[in-house]
């Protein structure tokens, strides 16, 4: 793939995620929260797989594209309409953010991959998708944990810690345990390690 293909579709991504309505405030300003989230996960894309291929690092990119657009809410607000909300999303994402990779000059088969990918398919057996997987999760410990924390009672954390860590490699738990983070978090994550 040419590098400008690749440059093409993330300068692409980035501009859909500055549309974001919901910021964060990062050093003093506003940033947008998706863009704020496919930078963090491309940060941690180079910690866990510094040498991925560019289909990777675009589905890491878009693996939230325009994801505000399908407010979590917009589903029953029971485990079976988070499911099925979780289910639209990565197709609605992968399907995206593979019309503008045919946008910008990729073969529909590196289009695709990157679809799949976003999609987690084969998850088991590709190693790309468990780096995305790993990835998602060293995210969502580093910047959506203690928020989470501190809206759900202690059990519930617990068991969805024990799921965020079978979801990750060996590689990826490595990572995981070198993030800073409260003390509190940290003593979940051990119960959780325990248990």
């Amino acid at each position: 793939m040419a590098s400008e293909n690749y440059e093409a579709a993330i300068s692409l991504i980035d501009e859909a995620h500055a549309h974001d309505p919901n910021t964060v405030v990062i050093d003093g300003t506003d940033i947008p929260y998706e863009l704020h989230y496919a930078q963090k996960m491309t940060r941690y894309l180079s910690l866990r797989a510094p040498d991925a291929s560019p289909i990777l690092k675009v589905a890491i990119r878009a693996q939230h594209f325009r994801r505000w657009e399908i407010p979590r809410n917009s589903y029953p607000m029971t485990k079976a309409g988070y499911l099925n909300w979780r289910s639209f999303l990565k197709k609605r994402q992968a399907d995206l953010a593979s019309a503008i990779c045919i946008g910008c000059n990729f073969t529909d088969e590196e289009a695709e991959e990157v679809a799949k990918l976003i999609r987690k398919e084969n998850l088991q057996n590709n190693e790309e998708t468990q780096i995305l997987e790993d990835v998602a999760c060293l995210v969502f410990l580093d910047d959506q944990f203690e928020k989470f924390e501190k809206e759900h009672d202690e059990e519930k954390i617990i068991s969805i810690l024990r799921k965020t860590w079978g979801k990750m490699s060996e590689k990826g738990h490595k990572l995981a345990l070198s993030i800073p983070m409260s003390e509190r978090s940290k003593e979940l994550i051990g119960k959780a390690l325990a248990g």
